[in-house]
């Protein structure tokens, strides 16, 4: 029995040093030291051996186990070490390659007009605030004096998710919710995204951003929302930018008007930019209805509100002479690297 063992431990030192793989170890320690392994099939014989002989025997068993366990430590040391050095081997980096140039990230178009219209306004007192872009029927369009019959109701228009819900159209919403959690007075922009059903093409997208401005207070006049317009635009495009106001229709605002701004390209002649108009819609506006006032609790009779809307792409393209609104949404860095 002891030159069994001593066979077993040549046989067991021989395969671990050959194997190529942690798997390889672990099989091999469950052939040589599970319960079914080859050292224990040996200590199964010990019952024919004399009282003598079984201590040596068992002595010289418990060392070839141990033998084996440190064995196969050991390899699984030496194992990870050459599986470290080859790694380091095949990642070696060439100091003297050319370095890659990294592309440094920077504000998207429509986020950097965004922020520059915003900190116009606040600079003239409004607060920025936002609202839910799924939105109920009832703050999309009842409250805003928008009859069920409405063709903007249409669902060719509007994402409706349910009868009563849907992706809002637009960031009036935001000023419904608004006036009925604060008092007067309210000076407020609400700039966000929203959804309308169009076809992409190079004016029209699915989803677009609005930038919507309402001021609600005692004696809010027509002179206070075309000096404040004029103002805006004044300051994101120069002082030398005209405007002019044309009467309009909208249903949450009476009078109501749209803001053109003299054309950059032909300064009031016509050109293929303006159409040949001479003057380029930059936005609606109006004096809040005074049935959107008392819907949202604020007496008419006290009270007096304006409101203007305007599409950041709109403006974007404008700022950047930008022919196709599909460019803002592509991501195509030749074209986002311009900026």
């Amino acid at each position: 029995m002891k030159e069994q063992l001593e066979q077993l431990r040549a046989k067991a030192f021989s395969a671990l040093e050959e194997a190529s793989d942690l798997k390889a170890l672990d099989e091999l320690r469950v052939q040589f030291l599970g319960k079914k392994g080859e050292v224990s099939a040996i200590l199964k014989q010990m019952g024919k051996l004399s009282a003598e002989e079984r201590p040596v025997i068992g002595a010289l068993a418990n060392e070839l186990r141990t033998d084996i366990e440190n064995h196969i430590k050991q390899r699984v040391e030496q194992l990870k070490e050459e599986a470290l050095q080859a790694s380091l081997e095949a990642e070696t980096i060439d100091v003297t390659m050319p370095g890659k140039p990294v592309m440094r990230g920077h504000s998207h178009p429509l986020t950097k007009v965004l922020n520059e219209v915003t900190e116009i306004f606040l600079g003239l007192g409004f607060d920025s605030v936002s609202g839910p872009e799924v939105e109920y029927d009832y703050y999309n369009f009842e409250a805003l004096n928008i009859p069920k019959d409405h063709p903007a109701r249409d669902t060719q228009d509007t994402f409706y998710i349910t009868d009563n819900v849907l992706l809002r159209t637009q960031t009036s919403p935001v000023q419904i919710r608004t006036m009925e959690k604060v008092k007067p007075p309210i000076r407020i922009i609400s700039p966000g995204r929203v959804y309308r059903s169009d076809a992409v093409d190079a004016t029209h997208s699915p989803l677009f951003h609005q930038i919507e401005g309402l001021v609600v207070d005692k004696d809010v006049s027509m002179a206070e929302l075309k000096g404040t317009l004029e103002l805006f635009i004044k300051r994101l495009y120069g002082e030398d930018s005209v405007v002019r106001f044309r009467p309009h229709h909208f249903p949450f605002t009476e009078p109501s008007a749209e803001m053109d701004i003299q054309c950059f390209a032909c300064k009031g002649e016509g050109c293929r930019l303006c159409k040949g108009e001479g003057w380029i819609e930059i936005l609606g506006c109006g004096m809040v209805h005074p049935k959107v006032l008392e819907n949202c609790g604020i007496d008419p009779e006290e009270y007096t509100g304006l409101a203007f809307g305007l599409g950041l792409e709109r403006i974007v393209m404008r700022r950047y002479n930008i022919d196709d609104m599909r460019h803002l949404y592509e991501n195509d860095q030749r074209f986002l690297s311009q900026f």
